[in-house]
């Protein structure tokens, strides 16, 4: 049986490598730690769990759902979306509902390049990103991103002939897995090389709020700082404060992350009306929408009390302080992060230019399980993700065990 050659690219994924190693583990009876996948361990809020559990006993909830039937949720997204960043959006033609982010950005290279074009992506990124790519038959032009410039691309570096033939440029900030977050001057910068070079910008927006801090005041912290945020509502921007005409730019929010909802599969593509409608016609080819009690779950987490997304952010932070500050006792000075669920740490010598040796040999030894930055991308290599998805106590055992590994 012959296969399509687009499959070719997508034999490797990072996820899927380290879920073997772990099953070897603990065939070896390793007591795994998985700090691998960035999967919250936390739990729904009550009143978003208790809007679902209301929907099972509503027999019009258990059909086929339409465009038209997710206008309520589409309205809540609106509504969340301009009290978080004063940006106004249109329900009807700025917001499509999406199993989770993930299908947005996977979907919408469809609907954007053909056969060889380019597609400008993070190195390193999240898979999914170049998955999309792949699938659509499109080239990758990986943007090297390095510490020394705050994780973030350098637009001019980007070859004359690649940009002539690309289509479409996707970020994401705060970044997964380098945690980075990214100024309102670089997403201005974004957005008018885009618009020079008639490129569709894609901006992958799942952690929003898992920044740390003390004010609803966001100073930018990259190299060469241009300017400072004041929203009472989010500490990092949105693409579309940049773009508030919503010339080049979509962005895509998931309720993973914020409101512990990954398994739910929920989430929104919001921005330019044409990018939009264009996803839209891929996502009627492949699906119709999530059971209305899904929606009815998610407009609760949108419009309820937010206390508990702010409980989180605690959470995860209290778990980064402990986690960095028993790497620091062993030794392993690692940055701290001002954002989402992750520790993007340079790994130590002998391991320094090969990361997944180093992750699939502490799983072995020690049954820590962690994310090899080569996974990620080339530029990833020399790294290693650790998701914070367990209490401070289980962390700290993490860091021990691999303590005695590096020793």
């Amino acid at each position: 049986m012959q296969f399509a050659k687009r499959l070719q690219p997508l034999q490797s994924n990072v996820f899927a490598d380290m879920d073997r190693a772990k099953a070897v583990a603990l065939a070896a009876g390793r007591q795994v730690i998985d700090l691998s996948l960035g999967s919250s361990d936390l739990p729904a809020e009550a009143h978003v769990i208790e809007a679902i559990a209301q929907s099972l006993g509503d027999r019009s909830t258990h059909g086929y759902l339409l465009f038209n039937g997710t206008l309520g949720f589409r309205q809540a997204a609106a509504n969340w979306y301009e009290q978080k960043f004063g940006i106004k959006v249109d329900p009807e033609t700025e917001i499509l509902p999406l199993i989770g982010s993930q299908e947005g950005t996977a979907h919408l290279p469809l609907a954007i390049l053909n056969p060889g074009d380019f597609a400008l992506l993070l190195d390193p990124g999240y898979p999914s990103h170049a998955g999309g790519v792949y699938l659509a038959s499109g080239q990758i032009y990986s943007m090297p991103l390095r510490a020394e410039n705050g994780f973030l691309p350098v637009f001019a570096d980007i070859p004359a002939p690649v940009l002539a033939q690309s289509r479409m440029m996707v970020l994401s900030y705060p970044h997964n897995p380098t945690a980075a977050i990214a100024p309102l001057s670089f997403f201005q910068e974004a957005v008018a090389f885009c618009q020079e070079h008639n490129l569709a910008l894609v901006h992958d927006f799942p952690y929003v709020d898992l920044v740390f801090g003390e004010s609803g005041e966001w100073t930018d912290s990259s190299p060469n700082p241009k300017s400072k945020i004041q929203n009472p509502k989010s500490l990092v921007p949105s693409i579309l404060q940049a773009d508030p005409e919503k010339s080049v730019s979509i962005e895509f929010f998931t309720l993973s992350k914020s409101y512990n909802m990954g398994g739910f599969r929920i989430g929104y593509a919001i921005g330019n009306a044409q990018l939009i409608n264009a996803l839209r016609q891929v996502k009627a080819a492949v699906d119709f929408n999530q059971y209305r009690g899904i929606l009815n779950g998610a407009i609760a987490a949108l419009t309820g009390p937010q206390s508990g997304v702010k409980s989180a952010v605690a959470t995860f932070q209290g778990r980064r302080d402990a986690f960095i500050n028993a790497l620091h006792r062993i030794g392993w000075n690692v940055p701290t992060p001002q954002a989402t669920m992750y520790i993007w740490a340079k790994l130590p010598s002998p391991w320094s230019q090969n990361s997944i040796d180093f992750c699939t040999q502490l799983v072995k030894q020690t049954g820590v399980a962690a994310s090899p930055g080569a996974g990620f991308g080339k530029s990833g290599e020399g790294y290693v993700r650790f998701a914070l998805v367990h209490e401070p106590l289980l962390l700290e055992t993490a860091v021990e065990r691999m303590a005695q590994f590096l020793d």
